[in-house]
């Protein structure tokens, strides 16, 4: 399958890039600048496009889960 796109965003407190067409490839990172500069250069490897959502980070890691009753 064909990678068409990677989005670079950030998603409960990381940044991730999402390959579209290759989930598999898709990664997660501490620091916005390291998620570009890798979305950018797997975006020039596959010939696809690279797009950066940009929003703020919220220095706040989250797992989605919910808290334990315990």
């Amino acid at each position: 399958m064909a990678i068409t796109t990677i989005v670079t965003r950030s998603k409960n407190g990381q940044w991730i890039n999402e390959v579209d067409g290759a989930p598999e490839l898709s990664r997660s990172y501490t620091s916005r600048d390291e998620a570009i500069e890798e979305g950018e250069a797997l975006a020039a490897e596959h010939g696809a496009r690279h797009e950066i959502e940009h929003s703020e980070p919220t220095g706040t890691i989250t797992d989605g889960g919910a808290p334990d009753d315990a």
